[in-house]
């Protein structure tokens, strides 16, 4: 069985490597990611510039693949360049810092990854830590923190798929880790209404112009049952199961139009 492996934190995090250790003895790894932090650029694809593949050696001295663009570029080169079939199991993360919620679930990198893998009838996992520190987010690179449980719970969870694939109608899991977890189970929840509330931080150049700095702070009014809550209320690793399909109830539209 073959695995491909992707993140949005570059090919360098700490968490890819967290994720090929999980499922090193499940599976064949490739690991293919972009070679740059590429938090918050969604399922964004490379059509205006070319492309450049460079192999990386891992700390665990295994071979990797940086590509010069977008987690979605990453995963179109591992598919239809890199690998000579079609991967048993896509795996994108571990992210560095949870990924819930309606809103942003789009703008995220590593669901952007998951996505397109998905979109091939691939089994994905989108997995995510809880970081309690604002710092390591958008780190270009290794960071300390500790992805062993994470790295368990990643080993349970693509164990199951890889015996049973995923449920009809499920394309994809959105998979998050809390800080501090309060057991090894999973709790399958929907997704919450936000992740952050827009913050703009409005600052002046040399020259006396305006620039802005999107930011946010944590949605808090989850309720129980969303994966918001359960992950940072209750500290539970949450289960979001996804649908690529994104259409609605065609027969209201077709009422509303008449």
């Amino acid at each position: 069985m073959k695995a491909l492996i992707c993140n949005d934190d570059g090919i360098t995090a700490s968490g890819i490597l967290a994720a090929k250790k999980a499922v090193d003895d499940l599976c064949d790894t490739y690991v293919v990611a972009p070679e740059t932090q590429q938090s918050g650029i969604g399922h964004a694809l490379t059509l205006y510039e070319p492309l450049r593949v460079n192999e990386y050696t891992l700390k665990d001295g295994s071979k990797g693949y940086g590509v010069s663009g977008t987690p979605t570029d990453a995963v179109t080169i591992g598919l239809f360049e890199i690998l000579d079939e079609k991967p048993d199991i896509m795996i994108s993360g571990i992210n560095t810092g949870y990924n819930i919620g309606q809103a942003e679930l789009t703008t995220s990198g590593t669901l952007g990854a998951a996505l397109e893998a998905a979109s091939f009838n691939i089994p994905t996992i989108a997995i995510s830590l809880e970081v309690t520190r604002d710092d390591v987010k958008f780190e270009n690179g290794a960071v300390e923190i500790d992805f062993d449980f994470a790295g368990k719970m990643l080993n349970k969870i693509a164990k199951i798929i890889l015996k049973k694939g995923l449920p009809d109608g499920i394309d994809l899991l959105n998979v998050n880790i809390p800080a501090n977890p309060i057991n090894e189970e999973f709790e399958v929840v929907k997704l919450g209404k936000r992740m952050y509330l827009p913050v703009i931080d409005t600052r002046m150049d040399p020259r006396g112009k305006p620039y802005y700095w999107i930011g946010g702070e944590p949605y808090e009014s989850d309720s129980p049952g969303t994966d918001g809550y359960e992950l940072r209320k209750a500290q539970k690793t949450t289960v979001t199961p996804l649908k690529i399909d994104l259409t609605g109830d065609m027969s209201l539209l077709k009422e509303w139009l008449i």
